[in-house]
């Protein structure tokens, strides 16, 4: 069996595994073996136990990289056994107990926070849920600044909601407390208060924080970076 990881890496709200494109194909490159599940955005819990479930499937150590809300979903997931260690991209590192809505309450709001559509959709047997998205004319310039305007009008159309109910729920635990972790900070992020970031990373205690000038889809902006720091971790857990 290898020791060296198979990443894992994971999207975030409003966007889907596509978004991890440039990255996954720089590392398949590279000659790791890669794996982009996709998430369903419908509750932290569930979807941390998803993506826990895909990582217990496969032989030998994972690393796992979280994107936006894939960080919140990491830092669940991540205390599976063969789990070690978690990357943060422009991502929620949240502690035991916290909720994405707390920590980001703590801090000024992005421009997100006035672009959201709210969207009620069904649920059997209960009351119907709420679906969060971007207003698709906002959307390029919040959500996907700095990728080509033909790219960003399409990922605007095709985005995948984030149940409401994903925003209030705490996290149960928090794989950084025993696992290394690294993060990138997205300085010109108008999703995340870069901020949230910075005060994620620095309270996970980082091995490594790389801050570039770049909006919240930096895999898209600035892959070779993103890549660069995940092919790192994984030279450091291996």
């Amino acid at each position: 069996m290898s020791s060296t990881p198979t990443i894992v890496l994971v999207h975030g709200a409003f966007a889907d595994a596509g978004s991890w494109t440039p990255v996954t194909r720089a590392l398949l490159d590279q000659g790791f073996r890669v794996v982009v599940p996709p998430v369903l955005n419908r509750s932290l819990t569930g979807d941390a136990a998803y993506v826990r479930s895909v990582v217990e499937a496969i032989d030998g150590p994972v690393l796992l990289a979280g994107h936006s809300y894939g960080g919140a979903v990491i830092t669940v997931a991540g205390a599976a056994e063969n789990v070690v260690g978690l990357v943060f991209v422009a991502g929620y590192a949240l502690k035991e107990g916290e909720s994405l809505g707390e920590l980001q309450g703590g801090f000024p709001d992005s421009d997100l926070a006035a672009h959201l559509v709210y969207t009620p959709y069904p649920v059997d047997g209960a009351e119907p849920g709420t679906d969060v998205s971007v207003a698709v004319d906002a959307f390029p310039a919040v959500f996907a600044a700095g990728v080509p305007d033909d790219v960003a009008t399409v990922l605007a159309v095709s985005q995948r909601p984030l149940s409401a109910v994903a925003f209030g729920e705490p996290a149960p635990v928090a794989a950084w407390r025993t696992k290394p972790s690294w993060g990138i900070v997205a300085a010109a992020d108008h999703t995340i208060n870069p901020d949230v970031e910075r005060f994620g990373y620095e309270r996970a205690g980082v091995r490594e924080s790389v801050e570039l000038d770049a909006p919240h889809l930096v895999m898209l902006t600035h892959p070779a970076e993103v890549a660069g720091l995940i092919a790192r971790a994984a030279g450091q857990t291996a």
